[in-house]
């Protein structure tokens, strides 16, 4: 299948059918799978090499809709196909949780509602929410050991011990300032900094129980779904918060769209 923008027309048309030269994105295919974040990433659609970034970014804007989605029957039949795909993959039924973060958009919320056809009653599902600002932090011990206490070939240390403060000293002004920003500023402003991987909290779960249900499961397998993977930042916070209550569960990455090259320097 594939999908096609009608610059006339000002709208994406879509073709569950046929392949076209002019398709922006298709279902993946044989490249549904690979390894990203250390875990196994399946995701449903990519987009072509040539789709400049305003185009991907005006569909996935499209995609991620706030409306009803009863008006949106083409949107339903592709989130469908992209799970129907999954299920011929892992076979969802031998999943125990699906793990998911906060959504604005109705896309999270029928991806779970659609697997659930498939897992049903044995699956449980749980959904991560943003932290307050306040709560986020950075790890400062993993950041030196990665950086700051570097060596050149001769063993020197690369940093005297005041460059190293000086760099603490911007990380914690930085902190300050994030502590007062809003959630949403704070993840477009750091989302391509070399220190995402270092700045911690982001999600938290919703209740209690929720976190009681994450812990109780032991080496079992656990799904996590993220509608749209671009930087790769959610999926490595919601990994994140899960590995610091369980780290025997076999965890699967699942993205309506995805990219191929989507890889995590850290966990």
């Amino acid at each position: 299948m594939g999908i096609t923008f009608d610059p006339n027309e000002q709208r994406f048309v879509f073709d569950f059918e046929h392949d076209g030269k002019n398709d922006i994105i298709t279902l993946t295919g044989n490249g549904y799978h690979v390894e990203a974040f250390g875990k196994c990433f399946y995701y449903g659609y990519e987009f072509t090499d040539d789709v400049d970034g305003s185009l991907r970014s005006e569909f996935i804007k499209y995609v991620k809709f706030t409306g009803k989605l009863q008006e949106h029957p083409d949107l339903t039949h592709f989130m469908q196909k992209a799970v129907n795909e999954l299920n011929r993959k892992v076979n969802l039924y031998n999943y125990d949780l699906v793990v998911m973060p906060e959504s604005a958009s109705q896309v999270n919320k029928y991806l779970l509602r659609y697997i659930y056809r498939f897992a049903q009653p044995s699956l449980h599902g749980i959904e991560l929410v943003k932290s307050l600002p306040g709560v986020i932090s950075f790890d400062m011990d993993a950041y030196g050991k990665q950086y700051l206490e570097d060596v050149l070939e001769n063993g020197r240390p690369r940093y005297t011990e005041a460059q190293k403060e000086e760099v603490r000293e911007s990380i914690r002004n930085m902190m300050e300032l994030i502590h007062q920003k809003d959630y949403f500023t704070i993840a477009k402003d750091v989302k391509k900094s070399k220190m995402r991987p270092y700045i911690t909290n982001f999600l938290k779960f919703r209740n209690e129980a929720d976190e009681r249900l994450c812990l109780a499961i032991r080496k079992q397998n656990i799904l996590i779904v993220d509608d749209i993977a671009t930087s790769g930042a959610t999926l490595n916070e919601v990994l994140r918060s899960l590995r610091i209550l369980n780290v025997d569960n076999d965890i699967t990455i699942f993205s309506l769209i995805g990219r191929k090259d989507l890889m995590a320097d850290t966990i």
